[in-house]
């Protein structure tokens, strides 16, 4: 029987942790052959993007995962971002399943720009449905709603071994874990470099900056080093590496999180947990051609169910509310996480295999690139 030739379109390192459950169950099916391309790595040295290999690849390749340039002859293509020019990988189904998601609008104008491409589309809740369909950006696009695939294996519980997350880095199994993740832009990470450190000594603190802070690509690499410069000083901190490119453990480590427009804070709502939204003058915060970075304000965003602060000096406090929130906070967080998330149930990743089979199956051009 021939198989059914399928590519994973990595993009970035990073990307992959929202196709892990997904490339496990592909994997595992003795009806596809799967195959990996990574493209985008890069880092920024003297002002020129150099290919950068991460030795995370190696890893993969000696689990068995095959690379390749080729881009035709692809039954199906998923992507974990929009394609510039999808057109080359010639009649496929392109699936879309976000590397990020959050309250960027970053996707909404992706789509708008590439209206003669097909995606088949699978998101996490009602919401981004509602989004989508109300941004203009739809056209040729079908949305099919499946719930999280990233957030899968916290949901299996995979990630049920708190202490020997801590243990890896040092820190203390006894104490709370404050996660910081903050986005590389809009960005809190300015503004509370020092107050980070120095609020949360009586816990332990996780650092997990954005892979683009690393890069020097769209951020500085002033961004990574701010942390690396201060974390050494604090015993209670740790500051992750770049190639530790899947968050979802720390997810699971964490009591509560800190961040601000990151897809973070809004995965974190998924699990009964309280975080901190730290707010920014969003009425201010412009792409260059006037339209707003963010889709939803945060300084709204989970209101009534998260802390939010806007000054790195409380954040000491806003960590010990977020580790004991009041009974209505976590009412207000039922409603958002059924707003935003659908069967949060550890199968999302199977539901979206089930429907990228029927979709093959069905076969005929109105499904395809």
């Amino acid at each position: 029987m021939k198989k059914i030739k399928l590519l994973f379109k990595i993009g970035y390192v990073y990307h992959k942790a929202a196709f892990d459950p997904v490339i496990e169950l592909l994997l595992d099916d003795n009806r596809y052959d799967v195959w990996f391309s990574l493209e985008y790595e890069r880092k920024r040295q003297f002002f020129i993007d150099r290919r950068f290999r991460p030795p995370v690849i190696e890893e993969w390749k000696n689990q068995g995962y095959r690379f390749t340039k080729e881009t035709k002859g692809f039954d199906i293509v998923i992507a974990g971002d929009t394609i510039k020019n999808a057109r080359v990988y010639g009649e496929t189904i392109l699936c879309f399943l976000n590397h990020g998601t959050g309250i960027k609008n970053i996707l909404y104008r992706n789509l708008a720009s590439v209206p003669d491409h097909r995606y088949q589309i699978f998101v996490e809740g009602g919401h981004r449905v509602e989004s989508i369909e109300n941004s203009g950006a739809l056209g040729k696009n079908e949305v099919h709603l499946i719930g999280l695939p990233k957030l899968d294996y916290y949901f299996q519980g995979r990630y049920g071994d708190k202490k020997a997350i801590l243990d890896k880095w040092g820190l203390n199994p006894q104490k709370p874990t404050v996660l910081f993740a903050p986005t590389y832009k809009p960005t809190c990470l300015y503004m509370i470099k020092d107050d980070i450190f120095e609020q949360t000594k009586d816990f332990n603190l996780i650092v997990k900056l954005h892979p683009y802070s690393w890069m020097g690509k769209y951020a500085p690499h002033r961004q990574h080093r701010i942390y690396e410069r201060r974390v050494g000083k604090y015993p209670h901190a740790v500051l992750l590496p770049y190639d530790e490119y899947n968050i979802v453990p720390y997810y699971a480590a964490a009591d509560t999180i800190i961040s601000e427009a990151s897809s973070t804070v809004f995965d974190f709502l998924a699990f009964r947990k309280t975080g901190i939204v730290f707010d920014l003058p969003c009425d201010r915060l412009k792409h260059s051609d006037g339209q707003p970075l963010l889709e939803i304000d945060n300084r709204e965003f989970l209101k009534g169910a998260f802390i939010h602060i806007d000054e790195g000096k409380d954040i000491g406090k806003a960590v010990k509310a977020a580790l004991n929130p009041s009974v209505e906070m976590k009412s207000v967080a039922d409603e958002y996480r059924e707003k935003y998330f659908y069967e949060l149930d550890g199968n999302a990743a199977k539901r979206m295999v089930e429907k990228i089979y029927q979709l093959y199956e069905e076969g005929g051009h109105e499904n395809r690139n």
